[in-house]
């Protein structure tokens, strides 16, 4: 019984932290992958066929959108701590790999050494 509950402890830690994590890299990505037209639009400059910031957060796939809805349900505690997208998907990685990886990983961990 331990060691099943043992397995679902760190698949669970596994896991939450690679949705937190792909939800991040997928953010840099569509950030880095717009910056390029929104300089040329702040220089006055006719930009590059990319789309806004905007537009790629209606356009997003029902993937990215579930990934992102499950991020924000998994890290809420620290939602609205920062002003900025980046600082928030920061403190949001931050927290899942310290919460749900080591904190979780702590306790299967523990409970092995007890079993």
């Amino acid at each position: 019984m331990t060691i099943l509950l043992v397995r679902v402890l760190r698949t669970a830690s596994i896991a939450i932290c690679l949705i937190v994590a792909v939800s991040v890299l997928l953010f840099a990505v569509n950030q880095t992958s717009t910056a390029s037209g929104h300089q040329q639009e702040e220089l006055g400059e006719k930009p590059a066929v990319t789309q806004s910031a905007g537009m790629g957060a209606s356009h997003e796939s029902g993937f990215r959108r579930s990934l992102d809805e499950v991020t924000e349900t998994l890290t809420s505690p620290v939602s609205g701590l920062s002003s900025s997208e980046w600082g928030e998907r920061g403190l949001q990685l931050i927290f899942a790999l310290v919460v749900y990886g080591f904190a979780l990983g702590f306790i299967a961990r523990t409970l092995r050494v007890r079993a």
